[in-house]
């Protein structure tokens, strides 16, 4: 073993240590952590090699680092894609008001190919949920025939997405 990958070992230790949980208990993350999360999200297929010069370092810290982040749900590395380029041409985010569990409606939706985006909200509505379809027809049958259909649903309000102007993915770090 290098005696640079003993050194960034040694301080990747003592970096955990300090990523303790916070009382809500999800981990507190320290600026290092903070910062490979940062490299990802510019760009996930960045090498670690890299990630790791620009936060000072090893490869082999920076993959220990990155797995703990993964393995404690802190973060996911996935391929987002633009619904218009893959044939998805219609998008909304459909407002839902429940009477009883919010939960189980919630849950409900999210097993829904076409649900990507499920939030239990407090204000006008109990929950938001964001839908992807190929056009009007599919969308009007997933409210209509499936949200609406779902058992405690109250109500629906859909907000039709007319042209997207930012989409980012940089939360948490700034």
């Amino acid at each position: 073993m290098h005696s640079e990958d003993v050194a960034s070992r040694s301080a990747d230790q003592k970096d955990s240590a300090r990523e303790s949980r916070t009382g809500n208990g999800s981990p507190h993350l320290d600026a290092v952590s903070l910062a490979i999360i940062e490299q990802l999200q510019e760009d996930g297929r960045r090498p670690y090699a890299a990630i790791g010069k620009a936060v000072g370092l090893s490869e082999a810290a920076v993959r220990q680092r990155v797995q703990k982040l993964l393995d404690q749900g802190v973060m996911q590395i996935v391929a987002v894609t633009d619904p218009l380029t893959v044939g998805f041409r219609r998008q909304a985010m459909v407002g839902i008001n429940v009477e009883g569990d919010v939960e189980a409606i919630a849950d409900a939706l999210t097993d829904m190919s076409e649900v990507e985006y499920v939030v239990m909200t407090a204000g006008s509505f109990d929950i938001l949920a964001e839908i992807v379809c190929e056009d009007d027809d599919h969308l009007l049958g997933v409210i209509n025939k499936r949200i609406r259909a779902l058992p405690g649903v109250r109500s629906t309000e859909s907000f039709v997405y007319l042209k997207l102007k930012k989409q980012t993915y940089m939360w948490g770090t700034r």
